[in-house]
């Protein structure tokens, strides 16, 4: 059997695709690797906010899985939108990785409570968080991939990067931590740290059931659910400053969830623990609850001034 494998062209993309390619060798899958640019390569003289959020790391992939070119597309699980066409299914989440953010820089001194850092990210959800507890930290928006973010930090365009710690580790960039950032301050973006692999519903029983089995981390794939249906119940996507994460501890869902303003000045966060059997229906009770205590209200004024 032979599979190929749609992936973004970055070097962090490719170390995922090539790290799929080393599951399904290991159960006797050859794999081929076709290279898809999307529009979130294409621009990047514009914020995230500004090009939309839906699919802009996806929505290439998913037509060549439409047309056949390729049998399934991998992801950075946090860049796949929290709603998906029925035609295009997710199949299976990787191992998670460690989920925080971290700070990266050339000087190792650099931490957040410094009176005047100026921090690059091209996150709304970092920014947003920074504006909350660390206000005196300026931040400039930082689009590209991770090698071409190291090159503006370099060249002296911000003192500091906020990276997710799993693309820090897979590029081996570990030299440059100099902070990991607590997950009570800097919980995650939904999917952080997991590869996603999605397919066309006409991909056969046979070979979804073998990829599945050489693909798919349980625990993690639960804990996805969950993150995945309260975003989806809250609408959000990677130009709103939501934050969700979910932990698999002692066969319980365990999911910390929240919304924040683009200001940083209102902040909603809340917990809920159930049972795995009802991941989706936390999350959406979560999401729910955080909509009740003022979140409908905060994401309607972000909207506003996304739309203005």
């Amino acid at each position: 059997m032979t599979i190929r494998i749609g992936t973004r062209g970055s070097q962090l993309a490719l170390w995922q695709a090539h790290y799929i390619e080393k599951l399904l060798n290991k159960v006797d899958i050859h794999a081929e690797i076709v290279i898809i640019q999307t529009k979130g390569d294409k621009i990047l003289d514009k914020a995230l906010s500004k090009i939309g959020s839906k699919g802009v790391f996806t929505e290439e992939l998913e037509q060549q899985l439409r047309d056949k070119k390729i049998d399934i597309a991998v992801h950075s699980a946090k860049d796949v939108p929290s709603t998906l066409p029925e035609d295009l299914p997710l199949l299976a989440f990787t191992e998670r990785e460690i989920v925080n953010d971290v700070l990266v820089s050339f000087d190792s001194t650099a931490q957040l409570n410094e009176k005047s850092l100026i921090v690059g990210t091209s996150s709304t959800r970092r920014v947003a968080l920074l504006r909350h507890f660390y206000p005196q930290v300026q931040t400039v928006d930082m689009r590209g991939n991770l090698q071409t973010r190291l090159r503006k930090l370099k060249e002296g365009q911000c003192q500091a990067l906020i990276l997710a710690y799993a693309g820090v580790h897979r590029m081996n960039y570990h030299a440059h931590i100099t902070q990991r950032l607590s997950l009570n301050e800097f919980t995650p973006a939904v999917g952080q740290g997991s590869i996603a692999v999605q397919i066309h519903d006409s991909l056969s029983d046979k070979k979804r059931d073998r990829l599945a089995r050489a693909i798919n981390h349980l625990p993690t794939a639960i804990c996805l659910q969950t993150e995945r249906a309260f975003l989806r119940t809250l609408q959000g996507g990677c130009s709103i400053p939501v934050f969700g994460l979910a932990t698999w501890q002692r066969e319980k869902i365990h999911l910390t969830g929240g919304i924040i303003s683009l200001d940083g000045k209102k902040f909603l966060k809340e917990k809920l623990v159930g049972e795995a059997e009802q991941a989706t229906q936390i999350g959406k009770t979560l999401a729910t609850q955080l909509l009740n205590k003022g979140g409908a209200q905060i994401l309607a004024e972000i909207k506003a001034i996304q739309n203005s």
